[in-house]
């Protein structure tokens, strides 16, 4: 880094804070979000709290996908402000310094971030995803203990039901216990207890519930009357249900890496429309990260204000083409997968689109004199922003009072 020209210290400075705190800010709003209904959909599987940050971990890198491109065209855009407004970059072209030159730093980051992004989205995410489905699936079909909800009757197979009152610890501590079960001959055990805790047995099929400070009822049509038997512990073994295997990873095309899917793509056993779908995603991941080589070209071309103005529009833009170009992809995904245009072309056209507006924008703020990309829709802005201030003068006047 020392071994840098003093401006391209200071211009990856610039970034690389705006960046960094965009990314985790970004990141926190969709884990946050992602969070509340992560909460929600274990309370109901009625699974261990240690579930929901499991979960989180694996959804995180496709939120860092999604965050990454977001805090380059940030960083780069809040940099160079910087030096339009505080007049630094005038200096720097009065020294020789052209753009082509100040653009080497923000294309450095940008490379270095599309790789990074290639590797999320080419072979991090698809593991992430499958590993989050598999404790979906977990929690669902009960092999995380979600099956016992506490407050509920829960039926453990067909000849045994249970009901807790309070579950901590993850689920390893219970109180208020309520169980009863059956046997073929018609006899049956009735038990309930104040605390009670399951514990692992050398059969896989089979745990143990130690029960504390209780009172069992052993019923049978050989008794007269039940026997009724208070105990400070007692185990009682309970046989597991039998839990169907997770699938494969590859049940869909979002669990697959890159290799994986030419591979799927170019399979001609393979159903048509599952050839379609990976190669609608195979598509869609390579222009997400190619799109990320166009962000400084457009992140410069909306930093700089016109002169005498700190309109703030450009930073509203460079939000909202972002958004647009991913909606537009995600679309184009769609529309390839269900065959309706070949996926090349479906991803592909837009892409160059983007990328001709995008060295449009460049080409008018670097090499045209005077050059203003967006400079209509300023002076649109700021007659807007007069009117709505005169608007808001007029409402602030007060009434005079009669004579």
């Amino acid at each position: 880094m020392n071994k840098l020209p003093a401006i391209d210290r200071y211009i990856a400075r610039l970034i690389f804070f705006p960046m960094l705190g965009t990314l985790i800010l970004s990141a926190l709003l969709l884990v946050l979000e992602k969070m509340v209904r992560l909460f929600d959909f274990v309370a109901t599987e009625g699974g261990p709290v240690s579930v929901v940050w499991r979960l989180l971990a694996n959804v995180l890198p496709e939120y860092l996908a999604l965050g990454i491109p977001i805090g380059l065209m940030l960083g780069i855009l809040i940099a160079f402000r910087r030096l339009a407004t505080s007049s630094e970059l005038d200096v720097l072209k009065g020294v020789g310094m052209s753009f082509g030159r100040l653009m080497r730093v923000p294309y450095a980051y940008a490379i270095a971030l599309a790789l990074l992004n290639l590797a999320i989205v080419g072979f991090i995410q698809p593991y992430a995803r499958y590993a989050y489905e598999g404790l979906q699936f977990e929690l669902r079909s009960g092999a995380l203990g979600a099956s016992i909800k506490v407050g509920e009757f829960t039926n453990l197979g067909s000849r045994m039901t249970l009901r807790i009152e309070e579950s901590y610890n993850d689920g390893r501590s219970l109180r208020g216990i309520f169980v009863r079960g059956e046997n073929r001959d018609g006899q049956s055990v009735s038990a309930t207890a104040a605390g009670g805790q399951f514990m692992a047995t050398d059969d896989p099929d089979t745990i143990i519930l130690r029960l504390t400070s209780g009172v069992l009822i052993h019923e049978s049509p050989k008794f007269s009357v039940p026997r009724v038997l208070t105990f400070d512990n007692h185990d009682l073994p309970i046989p597991l249900p039998k839990i169907d295997a997770f699938r494969t990873r590859g049940g869909a095309d979002r669990e697959l890496t890159i290799p994986e899917l030419i591979v799927v793509g170019r399979d001609k056993s393979e159903p048509l429309a599952t050839r379609l779908e990976t190669r609608a995603n195979f598509h869609f991941r390579i222009v997400e990260v190619v799109s990320m080589l166009l962000i400084p070209l457009i992140a410069v071309a909306l930093a700089i204000p016109p002169k005498r103005s700190t309109s703030s529009l450009g930073v509203f833009l460079s939000i909202v083409l972002l958004v647009t170009q991913h909606k537009i992809n995600q679309y184009a995904e769609d529309l390839g997968a269900r065959g309706g245009v070949d996926p090349i072309i479906a991803l592909w056209v837009p892409f160059l689109l983007f990328a001709a507006l995008a060295v449009w924008m460049y080409y008018t703020v670097a090499h045209v004199p005077g050059g203003q990309p967006i400079g209509a829709l300023e002076r649109v802005a700021a007659k807007a922003g007069q009117k709505i201030r005169g608007l808001a003068r007029l409402f602030q006047r007060k009434p005079r009072r009669p004579a």
